[in-house]
């Protein structure tokens, strides 16, 4: 079960700002011992980007400033203000960029479900874990950056809150539990697949294996739950009459 369903509110780069430079990008700055190409104003900040990204994980927080992010993007440094006013702007960009590809995956995933309670959940706790995998090393490096984190703060509380929302509304429809037992269980679902995927960000168990340890517990605590709480939940099929007969843990499942 992840945390990151649907898509964030924020923009990577806003469109004001983008516009603003379309003239920069427009003139060619040369930058010595390098010809600049011409790229469009949403590629060239993608551009700006991916280097920041690699600087980070290659030489830390204080090697990604202005004037090398343009010395290796081969553009120049005021052409690189003219997309991120400051480098705090640059890194909460990325953190967004990072955030935002995480939850049009998610969404997708909520989507190819096609409302099966059980494939929802594998794909969502799975893509948790592999995109911690593939992701995490920079994403907890932008984490540890206290500026970003205020940025994104409100953003991110939201989409989680969001998130959050819609697990418990299906848990409450497939369990039967009340819906604040649902929402606060969810909650700490959320939190230890997140756990479990910071645990094995390195890849050295298989995001399958990690999945099933996640999705044991989970279901493990759905159906205890629902026998101490939970009402009764009827499985209609279709073309036939509800019986109004309460379902085992199994059957509900299904």
């Amino acid at each position: 079960m992840a945390s990151t369903v649907l898509e964030p509110k924020a923009k990577t780069v806003s469109t004001s700002r983008v516009a603003n430079a379309t003239a920069a990008n427009s003139v060619t700055v040369l930058v010595p011992g390098r010809r600049r190409s011409r790229l469009a104003p949403e590629d060239r900040a993608e551009q700006i980007l991916d280097v920041a990204a690699r600087l980070l994980m290659e030489d830390g927080f204080t090697e990604v400033t202005m004037e090398r992010l343009g010395r290796e993007a081969g553009i120049s440094k005021a052409l690189v203000y003219n997309y991120f006013p400051s480098r705090n702007d640059l890194l909460r960009a990325l953190m967004e960029r990072e955030l935002k590809r995480s939850r049009v995956e998610q969404l997708h995933a909520v989507k190819a479900s096609a409302g099966d309670f059980h494939e929802l959940l594998r794909s969502t706790t799975k893509l948790a874990i592999v995109n911690m995998q593939q992701h995490g090393p920079l994403l907890n490096k932008l984490w540890a950056e206290p500026a970003v984190v205020r940025a994104i703060a409100e953003s991110e509380h939201t989409a989680r809150s969001e998130a959050m929302a819609y697990f418990a509304r299906k848990t409450n429809k497939h369990y039967g539990l009340p819906m604040d037992l649902a929402t606060a269980i969810v909650d700490m679902h959320m939190a230890m697949t997140g756990a479990a995927a910071r645990h094995y960000a390195d890849g050295r168990v298989d995001a399958d294996a990690v999945t099933d340890v996640c999705l044991t517990i989970i279901y493990s605590s759905f159906e205890a739950l629902q026998k101490r709480f939970g009402k009764p939940v009827v499985a209609v099929k279709p073309g036939r009459p509800a019986t109004g007969k309460r379902k085992s843990g199994v059957e509900a499942q299904t």
